[in-house]
């Protein structure tokens, strides 16, 4: 499942992360990067230990816990730290899929975080740069996704992708995975679309007897396939 969420950051809020962004000590995107990985990434990175990056991350996060598209998309059971990269004179990553296995080190151990979901947060607006599209590949085609700032694409970890050149001005981005209570993307959909029908038969008719049954449905479904 492809989804965009909207408005995960405020205006506010991304000017803040521009301006913190703007003053920060990038690196070569490949320190991210896998073996076959590298061979396609060009662009720049800001490294996982650098203040900024832990700041912003930290403010992502307490975004997506009060985001409830999201965390009824992912169905998160851990969220790998955001990262930030940037693309700009000619930049560009390859078809690539992300590795399967991330380890976080940021408290010190190597948790393993499996990448079911790979997210991306825009950070400039899409005026501000010419290309730069973040290509998905499925089942259905081809996706070109270039969306306004604070807002986020989510999609699967398996999933072919690619960012296209940046032909004009600068494209800066945060970027993460999640590790879902439901591994299978089938169910993850599944759960959504009855979440979202629950919500719609919640606020037109609240006080209709199905809706007991269809939350206890959705409850039941998540106990039976979650992963924890």
């Amino acid at each position: 499942m492809l989804l965009h969420v909207p408005k995960v950051l405020t205006a506010e809020q991304v000017a803040h992360c521009r301006a913190r962004l703007d003053q920060a000590g990038w690196a070569d995107g490949r320190i991210t990067a896998g073996h076959q990985s590298a061979k396609a990434k060009d662009n720049a990175q800001l490294p996982e230990t650098d203040p900024a990056a832990r700041e912003l991350g930290a403010l992502i996060l307490d975004a997506l816990s009060r985001n409830s598209t999201f965390f009824s998309a992912a169905l998160p059971q851990r969220v790998y730290p955001p990262l930030f990269n940037r693309y700009a004179g000619g930049q560009s990553f390859g078809f690539h899929v992300d590795n399967a296995i991330r380890y976080d080190r940021s408290r010190g151990g190597m948790d393993a975080v499996r990448t079911d979901l790979s997210a991306t947060l825009f950070l400039s607006a899409p005026d501000e740069y010419d290309g730069g599209e973040l290509v998905i590949e499925d089942t259905y085609g081809s996706h070109n996704v270039k969306l306004p700032a604070g807002d986020l694409v989510l999609y699967p970890g398996t999933s072919l992708h690619k960012v296209t050149p940046v032909t004009r001005g600068v494209r800066t981005a945060s970027f993460f995975w999640i590790q879902s209570l439901l591994a299978e993307d089938a169910q993850r959909r599944l759960m959504f679309e009855l979440d979202v029908s629950i919500r719609r038969l919640s606020a037109d008719v609240p006080e209709h007897p199905a809706l007991v049954q269809l939350t206890g449905v959705y409850h039941n479904l998540l106990r039976r396939w979650s992963q924890t």
